[in-house]
């Protein structure tokens, strides 16, 4: 059996080797910045952001959102490494242009300076790493054709930028990270509650997707909450059936007002014995739709979950391997569950507790 931890210690060594070569490129990290980012006179602006999970591209919106804000009449363009950024950040009037760069730049060089090529040759005001860890986001952000350059003052970053933020005060939660990168530049760290993630569905989304839910009860009106689960999750965060089995029975003990619809994963096949009603779409905006439409929303930490609560329904993400306070959704209706060395009836039972609260 594949080791789950092998891919992360792989990453590891690639990151601090990606390190150690930008710091012999571009020297030392940058320093913090004693200038504050101009308030006027911002109109183009660039967020270099590469990871390719869905996850990190939805907890991206927030810092689009900090803009809209800040910047009303600039324009954005992002450069991803999201295969699903269009459908994502598509609705958000100020984006512009999305530079999708492939997922493995040395398997299709030439789609990549493509794109990199139309990055640089944009003369942009601001330009953003949002993200302290990646060594691509920042190569891309020296690379970038722009007045003024952001990012985190981290160890692990390296080149010159404009302006630099220290990570000392910055929160852990990845969604409200690169938020305060841009309110620490600005001078307005303490300003308003941090925004959430949004994927922007329209009124006629909603309603199709509050549709499409009750086409899955047939002729039966829905009488009880309706609550979605997704069983799937990526390496450690994975929970099997033997801890999915224990959870459900619990689940429908506790949850007696609660009807249960599994929302399939990508491949197809239901995780859960295909023994509740189901939703399936490969489509990215349908799928949020119809996790608009639950009355609460629960799964492990995965990218569908960081889609159910950018979507704007309750979520209850169950954390038994990644930090919580890292990747966990925040947010009116969201809450973190902890399993930590909790049993899955334990789990359930704190789960139904909140799904048939009075609100």
């Amino acid at each position: 059996m594949p080791n789950p931890f092998r891919s992360i210690r792989i990453n590891d060594h690639r990151r601090r080797a990606a390190g150690g070569l930008m710091r012999l490129i571009f020297g030392k990290p940058a320093q913090p910045s004693g200038q504050p980012l101009p308030a006027t006179g911002i109109y183009r602006i660039l967020i270099c952001h590469v990871s390719h999970t869905l996850g990190n591209a939805l907890l991206l919106t927030p810092l689009i959102q900090e803009l809209e804000t800040s910047y009303p009449g600039a324009q954005i363009d992002i450069v991803t490494r999201s295969q699903v950024a269009e459908a994502i950040y598509g609705r958000y009037f100020n984006v512009d242009r999305v530079f999708k760069l492939p997922a493995h730049a040395f398997g299709h060089p030439l789609r990549f300076w493509r794109e990199l090529r139309g990055m640089r040759k944009t003369r942009y005001d601001l330009a953003i790493d949002p993200d302290p860890q990646s060594q691509t986001g920042r190569l891309l952000l020296l690379r970038a054709n722009a007045t003024w350059k952001l990012g985190f003052d981290s160890p692990k970053k390296s080149g010159n930028v404009t302006h630099a933020v220290a990570m000392t005060d910055a929160p852990i939660s990845k969604g409200q990270r690169p938020v305060f990168l841009l309110r620490s530049a600005l001078g307005t760290v303490h300003a308003t509650p941090y925004p959430v993630p949004d994927i922007r569905l329209s009124a006629d989304e909603r309603e199709q997707g509050r549709l499409a839910l009750s086409r899955l009860f047939g002729a039966q009106a829905r009488k009880r909450r309706v609550i979605g689960i997704f069983a799937n999750a990526t390496g450690p965060k994975l929970l099997g059936a033997d801890w999915w089995t224990p959870f459900l029975q619990s689940l429908e003990t506790a949850g007696t007002d609660l009807d249960i619809v599994e929302i399939v994963p990508a491949f197809g096949r239901s995780l859960l014995g295909s023994r509740y009603r189901a939703y399936y779409s490969g489509d990215l905006r349908k799928l949020a739709s119809v996790l608009a439409a639950l009355d609460a929303y629960t799964s492990a930490d995965c990218g569908i979950m960081h889609l159910a609560c950018a979507a704007g329904a309750p979520t209850l993400g169950i954390f038994n391997t990644t930090s919580a306070d890292e990747w966990g959704p925040y947010g009116p209706g969201n809450q973190i569950i902890h399993a930590y060395d909790r049993t899955p009836a334990d789990v359930a039972r704190e789960i139904a507790a909140i799904a048939t609260a009075d609100r």
